[in-house]
Formats: structure tokens, sequence, C-alpha cells
């Protein structure tokens, strides 16, 4: 049978909500077979097809990573962002370089909003405080697998001072093993890397292209206060 769909709330949601209804779709069985940090559901159900015709019964894993936001932090006097290198099993199973590029970016593991979420991540991961932020928007990073949806956003942010090669330093928290290494990058190299696909990571490609295709208007827009 269908769940019943719940009331929309302006509250930040819970990091594994339950699976909506849907007047497409008949879910026949629901099954948690694993109940980690992050559950894995195997979910059997029918669809309405395009034809109007019912599915046969499809039967999918369904990985509950829940919320989360991610900033590309940038500073419009300098024109010039922070992306943060660090080491990715995953990028390593997929046979790519295991320390990848990428931009702050976190899980909603506590009831606070997409925004707070990003900020929070940001000073994490780079030290660094944001004082203005621009929404991008939100981005479901694997479909065909997990429900993780993600806030994307710009954020103003002083950048800090470097070696030669560009490195700020290194950030993250101790409690959870974080190595990350902070690097500037000046606007157009970061732009020219992501127009060249350098970049394997979704919301890194994204915010780049997005801040490529509004970067003038937003160093005038934070020019102004």
């Amino acid at each position: 049978m269908l769940r019943a769909m719940s009331e929309p709330s302006s509250a930040p949601l819970p990091a594994h909500p339950e699976l909506p209804a849907h007047p497409d779709m008949t879910i026949e069985s629901d099954q948690r077979v694993w109940d980690g940090r992050f559950p894995l559901d195997v979910v059997r159900f029918r669809h309405r097809r395009f034809d109007g015709s019912t599915s046969g019964l499809r039967t999918w894993e369904l990985w509950r990573r829940g919320r989360a936001a991610a900033l590309l932090p940038y500073d419009p006097t300098a024109d010039a962002m922070v992306l943060i290198e660090q080491f990715r099993l995953p990028a390593l199973a997929a046979g790519l370089d295991p320390v990848l590029v990428e931009i702050p970016a976190g899980l909603a593991d506590r009831p606070e909003s997409a925004e707070a979420t990003a900020r929070r991540e940001t000073r994490e991961e780079t030290g660094l405080v944001v004082d203005r932020v621009e929404s991008i928007g939100e981005i479901l990073l694997v479909p065909g697998g997990s429900d993780e949806l993600c806030s994307l956003f710009m954020g103003r942010v002083r950048v800090p001072a470097t070696d030669a090669a560009g490195i700020a330093g290194t950030a993250g928290l101790a409690v959870e093993n974080e190595d990350i290494r902070v690097r500037v990058w000046p606007a157009a190299e970061a732009i020219e890397a992501a127009i060249a696909g350098r970049f394997p990571n979704v919301i890194t490609m994204v915010a780049l292209l997005w801040f490529a295709a509004r970067r003038d208007w937003l160093r005038r827009e934070w020019a102004r206060t």
C-alpha cells in the first residue's frame, strides 16, 4: 500500500525521512537491510509507465544518505576562491587519483538549515568564515542509488595568506581524522580547470560552471556591501 505523504514543513528535514507516497507508484515492500550511519533499504515497487500501463515489479537498493550542503568560497576583491584537497577511497575504487579537489561540503547530521550546514562545513574544512551567501540550487548526487540531496551555495570570504604554491595550510576535524589541504585558486584558473574537466566531482564542477556564468554579476553584487 502507498504510505501517507507527510505535511510540508519549514523545519529542517530529518537525515533519513520516510519514503513519501506518490500517486504513480505502489510500494510492495520496503526492507532495511543495513542500519548503520547510512542505512541501506531494499524497495520493491511498481510504477505507472509513460504509456499509462503499470510496470513490472522493480527492486532497487536505496542508500539513505539524506540532506547535504556544499559551498564555493569566493573572495570578489582578490577574484580568487578556496578549494580543498582530501583523500577519497571511492575515487581510488573508481580508478582515479584518490586525492580530489573539492569544495567544502558535508551532511546535515543535526537539526540545522542547509545554509547553516554549508557555513559550518566551510569553517571546519577551511577555517574561513562566510559573511554572505548566494544559493545555486539543489543537486541529487546519485539519482540511480541514493537519496543524497545537496544544497549548493556560493559564499563570500577573504582568502587567507598562502605559500608560493597557493597552499594556505591544512584543516579538518581531528575527531573525524580529517586531513584537508586548503589551496587558493585564481578564479580564471579554477574556471579553466572546470571547463577542461579536471575536477571529477559533480558539486565542484557545477559550482564552478555556475560561477563562470555569473562571475561578473556576483562581483558587482558582492562589492556593494
